[in-house]
């Protein structure tokens, strides 16, 4: 395998964008084409028994392409952008050594830049302040936290979802430790020389039409029995507090199955989320400009980008 520009780093292709916009079909037929195999960079996907919600990869897809890092942990396990960057390196080895070419595949921004540049040495948690700010989420809700976030970290704010406690708390932690946002850290950082040599493309679309897509998506999901898929996973003793089943997705059918909402407000509900999450996606990749942006429709185009960049 050709190393080019005087650079012996590995190269690897990252395909990128938001929720819906095409990344699957156009990443496997990009695999078939330049003998690659795909990890994963989605941070839904990760988990076992998560199908359906997550629009993970079909049977029939994995098989079209050998996946990684798809059903790694339980819905019950932790699992963090560090743990995937360590496990996507282990990968990234091992098809190196099979003679294959590397593409990581997904929309979790923070996973691939902590593939690339590594996380930011940011201060260890204050279990004090920590507390703290749970309590205060406990007594006034979460959406209070999220108004400060918006108020001391705007940009930050526009890229955690209002329900992501976890990630809410821990922004405004290293606020108040630092006195400075968690985003100027994480900008700063990103300039760090990466540990490979990556062609990064993103796809997008039209609002309107990316927007109707993640609609029919979202209905198509439910046909295929999203409601019995959380159920089952409630059966089996998950909580509906875990990380995991919070996630767009979820939530909503889990509200549903304990009677606190109907199934058409919960897919109103799932459908307006996942267009809210497309649009902080779209944000945070609009943030990096090293990438190459097409739509999915363009192919030869996105082809020869990626044979260029192997080539020279």
């Amino acid at each position: 395998m050709k190393q080019g520009h005087g650079s012996a780093r590995t190269r690897i292709v990252i395909i990128s964008g938001p929720t819906a916009v095409g990344k699957t079909s156009l990443s496997i037929r990009l695999a078939r084409e330049f003998h690659a195999e795909i990890i994963n960079a989605d941070s839904r996907q990760i988990y076992r028994k998560l199908n359906i919600g997550t629009a993970k990869p079909t049977p029939a897809e994995q098989a079209a392409v050998p996946h990684h890092l798809i059903d790694v942990v339980n819905p019950d396990e932790r699992f963090s952008a560090a743990r995937f960057a360590e496990l996507a390196q282990e990968k990234i080895l091992q098809i190196e050594k099979k003679g294959k070419r590397v593409f990581v595949v997904g929309g979790t921004g923070l996973y691939i830049k902590a593939l690339l540049h590594g996380l930011f040495p940011a201060p260890p948690g204050d279990e004090k302040l920590k507390e703290e700010l749970l309590r205060q989420a406990s007594l006034r809700g979460l959406s209070f936290l999220y108004e400060k976030l918006k108020e001391v970290d705007p940009v930050s704010a526009k890229r955690i979802h209002p329900n992501d406690k976890q990630r809410i708390v821990r922004a405004l932690e290293v606020y108040h430790l630092t006195g400075k946002p968690i985003s100027e850290l994480q900008r700063s950082h990103r300039f760090k020389p990466t540990r490979y040599n990556a062609l990064k493309i993103a796809l997008h679309l039209p609002r309107e039409q990316l927007y109707e897509k993640i609609d029919k998506r979202v209905l198509r999901m439910v046909q295929q029995g999203l409601v019995e898929e959380v159920r089952a996973l409630l059966d089996e003793g998950y909580s509906p507090t875990l990380n995991s089943m919070t996630s767009i997705g979820y939530q909503y059918i889990a509200e549903f199955i304990a009677g606190k909402i109907t199934l058409e407000r919960a897919i109103e509900l799932l459908q307006r989320d996942t267009r809210r999450y497309a649009k902080r996606q779209l944000t945070w990749f609009r943030g990096d400009s090293e990438y190459r942006w097409f739509t999915p429709y363009k192919y030869e185009e996105i082809s020869s980008l990626i044979r260029e960049f192997y080539e020279t």
